[in-house]
């Protein structure tokens, strides 16, 4: 399952910029764990304030003073103690459920963590592995990253109805999907010249990778969902990538058909086409990244590229995708 919100165009660069300049963590993979610190303080103001804290206790006793996870989170997802305080009152039984059922099951994922982690340092040693906090934000984010840190929304991440074994499952993805995160850099000129190409291997690389470490396909529900429906997945995504790059402006935003268009594959968690998954986006990036993969005869080589992704044409051309598809 992949929850974390698109931004626009201008808030990923700005996510980037960020990401690039900070310091890298550099956990060693059997010293990892997962901080839940301020999660636990959010619960206890939960409780205080029998889920309905106010604005200004969520300021005074969640958002000043918390941790790199409530820092990284709060720019464009938790944004301000108000919206947070609308958020947990417009869905008190989201975040009670994530408290009472996932949040005393996250000291027992740091065994999962550190598997991945060693994982990924076989996988590419030189990469440093970025601390994981665990956080409650405004319903609208199950994950991001900076370079020294990733950082997951546990409101999302353990929805209603979400059971143990499925939180679990929820949490290795992300702990591999994000850590990928934290390891793309500054975006090129001609990366940000073909934005729903760029947004797909954006995300659909850190899943390949996710997959390589966990030894599962992320989103398994999506999967089974798209496989299928191959074919014409593919014809609306190279019509929509034409109307996305038509519609770019001079400062990076979108045209409304353009938006349109990639919120058909992006930024719809909750609010995906009718009988489509949300973040659809995120497979077909899955899937050309996986054929460029397998035709390099340089893997260590390709999976550098894939991370850069500085010319998402480049990588799509090479990876053979959608040749040998018979679109509708």
């Amino acid at each position: 399952m992949r929850m974390l919100m698109i931004l626009s165009l201008t808030a990923l660069l700005a996510s980037v910029s960020t990401a690039a300049n900070a310091a890298p963590a550099g956990l060693e993979p059997l010293d990892a764990r997962v901080d839940a610190t301020d999660a636990r303080r959010f619960a206890r103001l939960f409780a205080d304030s029998k889920g309905v804290p106010t604005a200004a206790a969520l300021q005074s006793f969640y958002l000043a003073g918390a941790g790199r996870g409530v820092e990284i989170f709060t720019p464009n997802r938790i944004e301000s103690a108000e919206n947070l305080a609308k958020a947990v009152a417009a869905e008190p039984d989201r975040y009670a459920h994530a408290i009472k059922t996932c949040l005393p099951l996250i000291d027992s994922l740091s065994t999962d963590m550190r598997a991945i982690y060693l994982g990924f340092r076989g996988l590419m040693p030189e990469r440093p592995l970025p601390a994981v906090h665990v956080v409650f934000g405004a319903g609208n984010s199950g994950g991001t990253a900076a370079s020294d840190a990733q950082v997951l929304g546990l409101e999302v991440l353990c929805g209603p109805g979400t059971t143990p074994e499925q939180f679990r499952a929820t949490m290795r993805d992300m702990f591999a999907h994000e850590t990928v995160h934290s390891w793309q850099g500054r975006l090129s000129p001609l990366a940000l010249a073909d934005p729903l190409l760029l947004y797909a291997l954006w995300e659909g690389v850190p899943d390949l990778l996710a997959s390589l470490v966990t030894g599962s396909v992320p989103a398994p529900a999506r999967d089974a969902w798209a496989r299928p429906r191959e074919a014409a997945l593919w014809a609306q995504f190279l019509a929509d990538r034409e109307t996305v790059r038509a519609g770019l402006q001079a400062d990076g935003s979108l045209s409304p058909d353009a938006r349109a268009a990639r919120s058909r594959w992006f930024a719809n968690y909750r609010n995906a086409p009718a009988g489509w998954p949300h973040e659809a986006g995120y497979w077909i990036g899955m899937r050309i990244a996986e054929q460029y993969l397998a035709r390099a005869t340089d893997k260590a080589a390709a999976l550098n590229a894939l991370l850069n992704a500085e010319d998402p044409a480049a990588i799509l051309r090479a990876s053979g995708y959608g040749a040998a598809i018979k679109t509708p």
